[in-house]
């Protein structure tokens, strides 16, 4: 599927079907399928603050690409999906289940910062000294509140003197309050039993009912020795996969998952806390399952044969080139220990040797509860009843066995203490005092004892004085290749963040490299800028046990000495001349409302983000707070910043760059060059690409020498829209609410069982909202345009995709700059996104209701809507940008297959594949401007609010900036679709294979075929709901009066959901017989899954069954998804089926529900004259609807499946060596490409993350 959405630093995938190969049962698919082209533009640059649900302080340095570290092995038994959840976020065929990891990336995105602050430092019930700082800065000034300045006042001689005093007695008590610890979390019950297994209880009640019980065993891939490599994770699957206990959770709306790590294993329970079928709690059968499965696993033959296989095709599956290239930057990042050698996937060849008394060995020696962390985070208010349980399933367990040895007085300290969010941090003036690690080459293992420190590895630190080891930088190339990327690495000790003065350095590192962020995103905005994308990522990492600092720059291969260059300076300009005084207030100011809005938000915290994070700050050794503690711990230490050591500090982290070869500086612990092996040379064709370490040195050096100058400071709008400017709009366009109903009048409709008020506006915009009060102080707005992809005509394919990245590119409106526009959502914490869809082009914004930070948002929107503008250097960008995405494709086994699927599903259809290169230079600036400006009339568009506003202030806000947009008419071609064709049968085309060149074996397949779109249309023209209510009536007044079944029986079939409802069931038991058949019993395949693509307004949808594979079993495994996806009726549906998707289904709308951004889903299409079947009762009814459907219901929607042999189309992918005659398919129009130039690269994805199991 087609989308405007964007991303510089994650590999997209443009085409119809998730080519990241999204599991039924995936515990993330990325963000590859759809990445919002921001408003906000987080483009080149990523060193950004994002909010964490899980911590307090509320932001933290992460870097928004993929975590390339990231790597694990996991399994999921279910994979939730969404029904309504994201709908205008996930434009595909799929919508797989991707679970929330730590942080949500959509929640006040700190890429917005506000312009000054003055804070005092607050006590708020902390045990803080009295005293007030006195902290010299030179370049303070008096308009900067942070900083105290060195001038002494009156410059009076005598009064210096006692000024000297005064100062040392305050500089004692501020050096007394920095090593203050910082509180710990005052919920957070800690305990151990006596066989050793430590637990940790979080009470928490979102969502409400459910808990969260994660087992976490301290053994992963870096405990296992030469001839153990991938032996945890085989464990993992076995254990997990191979216990009964587990299995019996199955059907009470309990979720179970696996992964293993360098650091641990983890398997890990989502349950509610009873069901209505249960006698009591949950819990100790929750617990009773954790148990069998950590310490107690049957190791039998069949099973350790099961798991193999699907060990050996999660391996085939994952070795994509970049899992090999992320594989690259660790072997060299960590060269001098075994975290370069130890993959949790492990080795094919010791893979298929072990036989279970070798697993068995392996479990004896590591899976013991002294070994092991228990965390239970929920619905939980009896704190002592939980430990008595705990007690009671785990206090026999190890008693058996031989005693474990106890670890050093502080290991737990080490393990155990947590802080929130993940503060990362870097080389101070001390490093940790931490015993080094155990050596890498150890002897086995042979007593059962926990290690002190994990993961249990000697690292090489980056310290001044140590160039005399430095090595030349590495390079690697590769045919699949078609970027150049670059890496240079900084590696220092963990410093923990245990008190206020640790606190105080990650947030002077943060406000630092925040402002390189922005400098680099907007310095450069040519139509050919130097790089493709620059990053600086700065983070701790507890599965490696250091503190990372990643310099990444791509671009393309004739312009990589440039992008080498203008990286290295602009670090340089930052370090020599630091940050501004206004940014250094603008970022300070945008870190404590973020952090305020956190703390806000302190009962809303998810209980998976609680854990997850709690987990990782237990490997960190950082100190945990709740996010009230956090926000006032921030407050605490920020009136103590001062611009002086903010520059100091963070000039500290980019001096391996910046001051690269000074032997005062630390060196890069490596620097890795990941680049193609042949590249495209105009009136040459495809050419070796050459490239030296010692070239890669001089870049850098050119880089070093190039003069620089300091920042300006930027002025930045504090509106957007005057209030002068507004009364003249009011003036002249006299919004007003006028009738919804116009049959009734009535002026607002309001639905009291769901919250929601319908208003329309004057100008013909309707207008949805809904007060809420979920998210403290936060709101969300979605603007729905109806079109998309579907409306381009054919003389100009690709327009409204080019058109969306070209306005998202430029970012001007009215007569602000770019600049300007994002410094304004800085100032006011909005982040927005724009994106278009096969049906549909959505703005999104999110907000804080701090400062009027709505009313701010709605002044964008405004803006956008009257005022945009569009520029020819932008949509020159934008056009490169998709030039590249289809130029990559024959690079990529998953998305080549799934493009020749599609075009030949849909007859060639261009609105649903990436456009092609004489599409794409066919299009003109006019062109795309007018086919996404024809789609923004007003009774086309639609606005959606949810958020902790008052009704006074959202309904000023609609009338004073959506009122005053004016009315457009629509034009008759906008209201016409060209008809979307499903090819007829074609010998050739039904069934095709594509081969990639690879020095790898891989293989994928997808399979596809038609089906009704939400509410019932099929592709033919068919109301398959009138149809099925006009037999209905007839059947209905033949026979006897209905009874009490019958009649809810005759509600579903009548009401528009039905085919929503049934489709959502079915697709949950396909995707589960896919597994237990596929998977589990044939052994054919890793990761298989059966998604829907259901339209709102096409009157179509489609199915697509995606699987890997092996090359000698794909094929077999293609043959087993079609049995099992038309044997429904030889093997029909059971009850237990049934009863299982709908408890899926209805949990975790449960979930959900408690979201902002879910009842926006909810809420969209209410008032949309295209959609005309979606009504209140669409909301209202959607938990009777799934309580009501019957396996009779189900085939009705199975039989609308096109599955025979004619309507389905498959393609198969195989990566490898070339055999014989087979020769290479391409899907690229090569003609036109070789006389492509400028293609902008697409960038790098995040691969090393393993694949569910299940």
């Amino acid at each position: 599927m087609q989308s405007s959405a964007i991303s510089f630093n994650s590999k997209p995938v443009l085409a119809p079907i998730h080519t990241d190969k999204c599991s039924y049962s995936r515990k993330s698919c990325g963000n590859s399928g759809l990445l919002a082209a921001k408003f906000d533009r987080v483009r080149p640059w990523t060193t950004t603050l994002r909010s964490y649900k899980g911590g307090a302080g509320g932001v933290r340095i992460v870097s928004s690409k993929s975590k390339w570290r990231g790597y694990s092995c996991d399994i999921y038994e279910t994979a939730p999906r969404s029904l309504w959840r994201d709908t205008f976020q996930r434009p595909s065929c799929f919508r797989p289940y991707q679970r929330r990891q730590g942080f949500d990336v959509k929640k006040f995105n700190p890429g917005f910062f506000v312009e000054k602050s003055s804070f005092q430092i607050l006590k708020h019930n902390l045990d803080i000294p009295n005293f007030q700082v006195h902290v010299p800065c030179a370049t303070a000034g008096p308009d900067e509140p942070h900083a105290a300045s060195t001038a002494l006042s009156g410059g009076v001689t005598e009064k210096q003197e006692l000024y000297e005093s005064d100062l040392q007695i305050d500089r004692a008590e501020f050096e007394r309050f920095l090593r203050t610890e910082i509180p710990s979390h005052p919920k957070l019950h800690r305990g151990q039993l006596k066989n050793g297994l430590r637990y940790l209880i979080l009470p928490n009640k979102v969502p409400p009912n459910r808990f969260e019980a994660h087992m976490e065993v301290h053994v992963g891939s870096i405990d296992e020795e030469d001839d153990e490599q991938g032996i945890a994770h085989m464990i993992e699957h076995v254990a997990f996969l191979g216990s009964k206990k587990r299995e019996k959770l199955l059907g009470t709306g309990a979720r179970s998952n696996a992964y293993t790590d360098f650091h641990h294993t983890v398997f890990h329970i989502h349950s509610p806390t009873s069901t209505k079928d249960s006698d009591g709690d949950l819990l100790p059968v929750v617990l009773d399952a954790l148990n069998e499965i950590a310490f107690h696993p049957k190791f039998l033959a069949s099973r350790v044969e099961k798991e193999r296989r699907a060990i050996l095709s999660e391996l085939q599956m994952m070795n994509t080139i970049e899992y090999r290239v992320d594989c690259q930057l660790l072997q060299h990042l960590h060269y001098e220990n075994k975290l370069s050698q130890r993959f949790p996937i492990g080795l094919e060849d010791q893979i298929k040797k072990w036989d279970a008394d070798k697993i068995r060995k392996f479990h004896e020696r590591w899976y013991f509860p002294a070994n092991a962390t228990l965390y239970i985070v929920g619905d939980i208010s009896d704190i002592p009843e939980t430990v008595r349980q705990i007690e009671q399933v785990f206090v026999q367990t190890g008693a058996e066995l031989e005693a474990p040895s106890s670890p050093a007085p502080n290991a737990f300290d080490a393990m155990a203490s947590f802080l929130v969010p993940k503060l990362s941090i870097g080389l101070s003036s001390n490093f940790s005092s931490e015993k080094s690690p155990v050596s890498a080459e150890q002897p086995k293992n042979k007593k059962k004892e926990r290690h002190a420190i994990r993961p249990p590895v000697q690292h090489s630190w980056c310290i001044p004085g140590a160039y005399a080891d430095t090595k030349l930088p590495q390079i690697f190339k590769h045919e699949l290749l078609q970027n150049f990327s670059i890496n240079m690495f900084c590696k220092i000790p963990v410093r923990k963040v245990r008190t206020y003065g640790d606190l105080r350095n990650v947030l002077m590192k943060r406000i630092f490299l925040s402002a390189l962020h922005f400098r680099i995103n907007t310095r450069y905005q040519s139509s050919n800028p130097p790089f493709t994308s620059v990053e600086l990522d700065h983070s701790d990492s507890g599965r490696e046990g250091c503190t990372v600092t990643t310099l990444t720059m791509t671009a393309e291969p004739q312009n990589w000495r440039n992008a080498v260059r203008v990286a290295v300076q602009e670090v340089r300009r930052l370090k020599e001349f630091g940050v501004t005084k206004g940014e250094l207030a603008r970022y300070l100011d945008a870190l404590l409302k973020d952090s305020e809005q956190l703390a806000a938000m302190i009962d809303n915290i998810s209980s998976v983000d609680n854990l997850d994070f709690i987990m990782e700050s237990d490997a960190l050794g950082h100190t945990v707070m709740d996010q009230q503690q956090g926000h006032e711990s921030l407050l605490a230490v920020a009136g103590t910043v001062t611009l002086e050591e903010v520059n100091s500090v963070g000039a500290e982290v980019l001096k391996f760059i910046s001051d690269y070869g000074n032997p005062s500086a630390p060196p890069p612990a490596a620097i890795v060059a990941c680049v193609p092996k042949y590249v495209h040379v105009d009136g040459v064709g495809e050419t070796e690409f050459k490239i030296e370490p010692e070239e890669i040195l001089a870049a850098i050096d050119d880089g070093l020498r190039e003069p620089v100058e300091a920042e300006p400071e930027l002025e930045i709008p504090k509106e957007l829209v005057s209030a002068q400017q507004l009364l003249g709009l009011q003036l002249q366009r006299n919004p007003a609410f006028i009738s919804v109903d116009k049959e009734k009048e009535t002026l607002k409709v309001y639905d009291e069982d769901t919250g929601i008020v319908q208003r329309l506006l004057s100008n013909g915009i309707p207008i949805n909202y809904k007060i809420s009060k979920n998210e403290a102080n936060s709101g969300v707005m979605r603007l729905i345009v109806g079109g998309g992809r579907a409306a381009e005509i054919s003389e100009a394919n690709g327009s409204v995709i080019v058109g969306v990245r070209t306005l998202s590119e430029g970012g001007r409106v009215g007569n602000f700059s770019r600049e300007q526009v994002e410094l304004f959502c800085v100032n006011n914490l909005i982040n927005c996104s724009l994106e278009s869809t096969e049906e549909f082009i959505c703005m999104e914004f999110r907000f804080t209701l701090r400062d009027n930070g709505m009313r701010a948002a709605f002044q964008l929107l405004h803006m956008v809507l009257e005022h945009s503008v569009w520029l020819e250097e932008a949509f020159d960008r934008a056009k490169q940008l998709y030039l590249s995405y289809y130029r990559s494709i024959p690079k990529s086994l998953e998305r080549s297959t799934a493009h020749k699927l599609m075009l030949a599903m849909l007859d060639g259809d261009e609105r649903f594949v990436e456009p092609t290169p004489h599409s794409l230079q066919q299009l003109t600036l006019e062109k795309v401007k007018d086919a996404v400006m024809s789609q923004f009339i007003s009774g086309n568009m639609e606005v959606s609010i949810v958020g902790d506003f008052s009704e006074e202030d959202i309904e000023s806000c609609i009338l004073e900036y959506l009122g005053t947009v004016r009315e457009i008419k629509a034009s008759e071609r906008t209201q016409d679709y060209r008809p979307i064709i499903f090819r007829p049968y074609t010998d050739n085309l039904q069934h095709q294979e594509v081969f990639l060149k690879d020095t790898d074996e891989r293989a994928c397949a997808y399979i596809a075929g038609p089906a009704p779109n939400r509410w019932g249309f099929s592709f033919d023209g068919k109301n398959l709901l009138e149809s099925l209510n006009s037999s209905s009536a007839v059947e209905e007044k033949q026979g006897d009066a209905p009874v009490i079944g019958q009649v809810a029986q005759v509600k579903l079939r009548s009401h528009p959901l039905f085919f929503a409802i049934t489709m959502g069931l079915l697709q949950e038991i396909i995707n589960s017989r896919l597994f237990t058949t596929v998977r589990d019993s044939l052994g054919l395949t890793y990761d298989v899954s059966f998604e829907l693509k259901l339209f709102d307004r096409l009157n179509l949808g489609w199915y697509v069954i995606s699987v890997t594979s092996t090359p000698g079993k794909v094929h077999k495994a293609v043959d087993a998804c079609k049995n099992v996806l038309r044997g429904l009726y030889s093997n029909r549906i059971a009850p237990r089926e049934l009863d299982r998707a709908r408890r899926t289904l209805l949990m975790r709308h449960e979930a959900e529900i408690k979201s902002n951004a879910y009842w926006l889903g909810l809420m969209a299409h209410l008032q949309a004259a295209s959609i005309p079947k979606k009504d209140i009762s669409c909301i209202k009814d959607l938990t009777s609807l799934y309580e009501e459907a019957t396996i009779e219901d189900v085939y009705i929607a199975y039989d609308h499946l096109k599955i025979d042999e004619n309507s389905l189309f498959s393609c198969i992918g195989i990566a490898g060596t070339p055999t014989g005659d087979i020769s290479t398919a391409s899907v690229v129009d090569e003609e036109v490409v070789d006389d492509l130039q400028n293609i902008i690269p697409s960038g790098r994805g995040s691969s090393t993350m393993t694949r569910p199991t299940t």
